[in-house]
Parts: structure tokens; C-alpha cells; sequence
């Protein structure tokens, strides 16, 4: 028995037809995404040409902005308060990522390991990640009240516990005031490093340390072999955003000194001066030079972490 299909050619008026049809889901589709493109071309895109045009002129937030050039550039690399507060924001970043890196680290490492078999890791995560939810606003005043000199919980507890005799003015010397703030931004971040460190540890193949234990590796060995170098592309992740993020820093110390980057403009991180710069004194075309400024720091330190975490795995499978 012979079965026969029939089939309809495929005309040009069917073609023609599912195009239309075609075109008008596109349509559809286009117009639901409508609202979110003219809200990013507003609230992003235009902004960040605004800010380049403003950067080559004398804009001071009235009147007519007059071009000038790269004189505004020229300036930046000249300004001896922008690479001071420049050399005030590396200081904070390098404590806190130190901090940050380390507690996250070492938390991934307790509830990766096999050993210690640690439960509710959820809660804990939750936990952990607490911190990075509470406002700014919130933990400056916080920690402004706890360390405060004369009336601060901290200082009353350790001259209570005998550790000190005189009260430490936390807040009032450079060198603690840059701990304090690094430390405040550890406590706040650390969290969302462990999160995503964890997450990267768990998406190993259980195949690799199980293939490590048969073969009598240790623990440390297991984490340097097989750990670490899997967990580079997240490592970079981290790396990145923590770099971005801390060469960014602004609301803490801004709270915390009340705009003034004390003691000693100890605090007087890159983005407080540019607000100041553009808020304070009007200087709006200085200040978008300054962002740009920034802008290519953070693209060339980014580079350089890029680079220098793959390079060395890029010249060993060059060298096989």
C-alpha cells in the first residue's frame, strides 16, 4: 500500500503572508522594549556624551559653556588635590579589598571543604550578605556614633576591658580614619565577593577533587591546583568590580567627614572632589574632565588585572 502526502507548493502570497506575520510579532517586540530604550538613552547614553561635550568647556552650571579645549585635561594632570585624593582613594581600596578578599576567601574555603562539612549554608549566605542591603546613610551614622571619641561604644568597651587607657580618636587621625573607612567597606562587600566565590566553587565538577583525593593530594594542594585556577574568570569578575567600585567610593566618607574629607583630607577620595569641585565651587566642566579622568584610570587598571591574571595561562598553552 502506498501512502501519498499531499503537499501544498509554497506559494509567493503563503510566503508572503508568514512575513507579515513575522513582522508584526517584531513589531510587538519592539514596542514593548520601547519604554526601557528611551529610558536608557535619557538616563545613560545621553549623559555620557553630555558629560564628554561638557569636559572640553568652561561650564560652570549658568549661562553659555565656552569651548576650551583639552585645557581642562591638561589641568587634571597638573592638579596636585586630584592625585592626592587619587593616592587617598588607592589607600582605602587596597585595605578594603585585602579585608574583603581575604574574609570572603577564607569563608570559601570552610564551607567548600569536604572536611568541615558545614551546613546551612543559605542562612549563612543570607547572613553574610545583610550588610550590603543596609543604606549607606544608615551604617555612616552607625559607625560614626560607635567610634565616635568622647561618647563612642567602642572606646568605652575597651577602656572597660583594660586594652587602653587613653580613647582613641578613630575618626580624627589620618591613619585610623583610612582603616575605618576600609574596614566599614570590607564588612559591607565581603558578602557579595563570598557569594559569587562560593557559587564559583560549587559549579566545579565534584570529578576533579574526588580524582585529587584518590590521587593523595591534601587539601592545600587541592585548592591550589584545582580551586584557584578554575575559579580565574570569577576571580577576574571580582577582581574588576571590586577595583571599579572602590576607586568609586564616595558615600562613606562623604558622610562620615560631612563632605570635608578629614582629618587632614585624609579622606578626600577622587569622587568627593569631584563633587565638590562640581557642586561646591560650580567648576561643571573641571568636574566632567575629572569623571573622565577616572573613567580611563579604571579602563587601564582594569586592563592590567585582565592581563596580568591571564597572561601567565595564555604563555603556557602558547609554550605545550
Amino acid at each position: 500500500m502506498k501512502l501519498e502526502m499531499n503537499t501544498v507548493p509554497e506559494t509567493k502570497s503563503n510566503i508572503f503572508s508568514r512575513k507579515k506575520s513575522l513582522g508584526d510579532i517584531n513589531k510587538w517586540g519592539y514596542a514593548f522594549i520601547f519604554p526601557f530604550l528611551v529610558v536608557f538613552i535619557v538616563f545613560s547614553i545621553y549623559p555620557i556624551f553630555k558629560t564628554l561635550y561638557l569636559s572640553f568647556t568652561n561650564f560652570t552650571g549658568f549661562g553659555q559653556a565656552e569651548f576650551v579645549g583639552i585645557q581642562n585635561y591638561t589641568r587634571v594632570l597638573k592638579d596636585g588635590l586630584f592625585w592626592g585624593a587619587f593616592k587617598n582613594t588607592l589607600k582605602i581600596w587596597s585595605v578594603n579589598v585585602i579585608l574583603q578578599f581575604g574574609l570572603a576567601f577564607l569563608l570559601t574555603i570552610i564551607f567548600s571543604d569536604i572536611k568541615y562539612k558545614m551546613k546551612g549554608l543559605p542562612i549563612f549566605r543570607a547572613l553574610f550578605y545583610l550588610p550590603n542591603l543596609i543604606a549607606a546613610t544608615s551604617v555612616a551614622f552607625l559607625f560614626k556614633a560607635l567610634l565616635d571619641w568622647q561618647f563612642g561604644s567602642l572606646n568605652q568597651l575597651l577602656v572597660k576591658l583594660g586594652l587602653i587607657t587613653t580613647k582613641i580618636n578613630w575618626l580624627g587621625q589620618p591613619g585610623t580614619a583610612t582603616i575605618v573607612v576600609a574596614v566599614i567597606g570590607a564588612w559591607m562587600w565581603f558578602g557579595n565577593a563570598f557569594i559569587v566565590l562560593m557559587a564559583g566553587v560549587q559549579g566545579i565538577s565534584k570529578d576533579y577533587f574526588e580524582a585529587a583525593t584518590i590521587d593523595g593530594a591534601g587539601r592545600w594542594t587541592t585548592f591550589t591546583k584545582i580551586t584557584l585556577p578554575l575559579l580565574k574568570p570569577i576571580l577576574l569578575y571580582v577582581a574588576i568590580t571590586s577595583l571599579i567600585g572602590g576607586l568609586q567610593i564616595f558615600d562613606i566618607p562623604f558622610l562620615i567627614t560631612d563632605g570635608l574629607g578629614a582629618p587632614n583630607g585624609a579622606l578626600n577620595t577622587v569622587v568627593m572632589y569631584l563633587y565638590n569641585t562640581a557642586f561646591k565651587y560650580n567648576n561643571i566642566g573641571y568636574a566632567a574632565a575629572i569623571a573622565y579622568a577616572l573613567f580611563f584610570i579604571i579602563a587601564i587598571f582594569s586592563a592590567f588585572t585582565f592581563k596580568s591574571m591571564y597572561g601567565d595561562s595564555k604563555k603556557a598553552k602558547e609554550g605545550k
